[in-house]
């Protein structure tokens, strides 16, 4: 089966957005063999859609579509559709109620458009929404199938993942077991990654392996095929033993997991707790961590001590370091981490320093940023990073890499695992 992807909303063609929709559906597609050869953008005009879609048909089989299915007039996906394959929209009771119960709960009144949501083309299977109003929609013909999905991520990969995933294996006649398990890696680049596993992305036939990278993680994805799911795992266990052989040191978690999320295990599972002084990311790192659902069991809380000022009178640093060696040191973020652990009274203590850019701070040029960690009754360690991104970048990865040491030294104390 050929599929095509077709994203609609002019906030795409903007470039307001970025279409995420598409990637994540190709991969999706990827791992149960359905082959898309083309992504196609197209604004909120019907006959433009009308011009894809006749484009798309005449080269796919599967025509998935994202967006266009919400409330306003220029949500207009299944509209075109209905009139191009001569189909009737109708009312899906369920979706109905749920709009309806939604606007209850929420205790606002639900406008007349709000209905439209509900209509679906007549005799399609409908794909239940449980994270927004628009359901999705698959309808197959003598000569193509048509899917239809909403927009937000949020609300179109669970939706895929669990409804029209599913339906796919069944339209394929498929009955072949596919799995797929995700390697996460930190502090390693893909070009090294890859280096040490080529002989394996070279020689791969079942389990696959695909390499990826982004935000400055690197994750490994291996598919295997199978007619059972013990077989399929086996086959992922052996291939994911020799890469753990190879560039264990540098795994993190597996599959959803994030490095939040993995710090998070490993302070709950041993009933540690963690307070920080930021100076250069200013917040960014404790709001990491309260992102991540049930971080409330370790973060006690912190200080964002920006100022040299507030690092001596309300953190209580040494003024004599900062005179000394810079605020922008190792020093300095020892010492705030130190200050920070024990006016939190926690397990742990992070010192977060440096120069984010555009112009060096602290006597030391942009990009320059010290991790300092006090843990338990150890000596206070520290970290350097040099890096070369925008501002904001820097502030970011610095963030990133302080969890990854802090996972690092907690796997080296015992207290952590893969």
């Amino acid at each position: 089966m050929k599929a095509e992807i077709i994203a609609v909303g002019s906030e795409l063609l903007l470039g307001q957005i970025s279409n995420t929709n598409a990637r994540f559906i190709s991969s999706q597609l990827a791992e149960i063999g359905i082959d898309v050869f083309f992504h196609t953008v197209v604004g909120d005009n019907p006959n433009r859609l009308l011009d894809s879609i006749k484009i798309a048909e005449e080269r796919a089989d599967l025509i998935i579509f994202t967006g266009g299915l919400g409330p306003t007039k220029d949500d207009l996906t299944k509209e075109t559709i209905s009139k191009h394959l001569n189909k009737k929209l109708v009312f899906d009771n369920n979706a109905m109620i749920f709009i309806e119960d939604f606007f209850k709960r929420i205790n606002r009144e639900m406008t007349e458009n709000n209905k439209k949501q509900a209509l679906v083309l007549e005799g399609c299977t409908v794909l239940e929404n449980k994270h927004g109003m628009a359901p999705g929609m698959l309808l197959a013909t003598k000569s193509h199938a048509y899917m239809l999905l909403p927009g937000p991520p949020k609300e179109m990969e669970p939706m895929f993942q669990f409804e029209a995933k599913p339906l796919l294996l069944k339209l394929l006649h498929n009955e072949t077991v596919i799995m797929s398990h995700v390697i996460r890696f930190f502090g390693i680049g893909e070009a090294e990654l890859e280096t040490k596993v080529q002989d394996l992305l070279d020689n791969q036939t079942n389990p696959t392996l695909a390499p990826l990278a982004s935000d400055g993680e690197v994750t490994l994805r291996l598919t295997a095929k199978s007619n059972t799911e013990k077989d399929a795992w086996q086959r992922i266990e052996a291939l994911q033993a020799e890469i753990l052989h190879r560039v264990g040191k540098f795994v993190y978690g597996y599959n959803n997991d994030s490095l939040a999320s993995k710090l998070r295990d490993i302070l709950i599972e041993n009933e540690l707790t963690i307070s920080a002084a930021e100076s250069m990311t200013a917040g960014l790192f404790q709001s990491e961590l309260a992102a991540v659902p049930g971080m409330g069991e370790a973060l006690v809380g912190g200080m964002i001590t920006y100022t040299e000022d507030v690092k001596i009178k309300q953190l209580g640093v040494n003024e004599a370091i900062i005179k000394e060696f810079s605020v922008v040191s190792s020093q300095c973020a020892e010492e705030m981490a130190v200050r920070v652990k024990e006016k939190f009274n926690t397990n742990i203590g992070i010192g977060i320093t440096g120069a984010a850019g555009p112009d060096g701070h602290g006597g030391q040029p942009a990009g320059t940023v010290w991790i300092g960690i006090a843990y338990g009754e150890m000596a206070p360690i520290s970290y350097k990073l040099s890096l070369s991104g925008m501002r904001n970048t820097n502030r970011l990865r610095a963030v990133k890499f302080t969890i990854h040491y802090l996972i690092q030294l907690l796997r080296e104390q015992g207290n952590a695992r893969i």
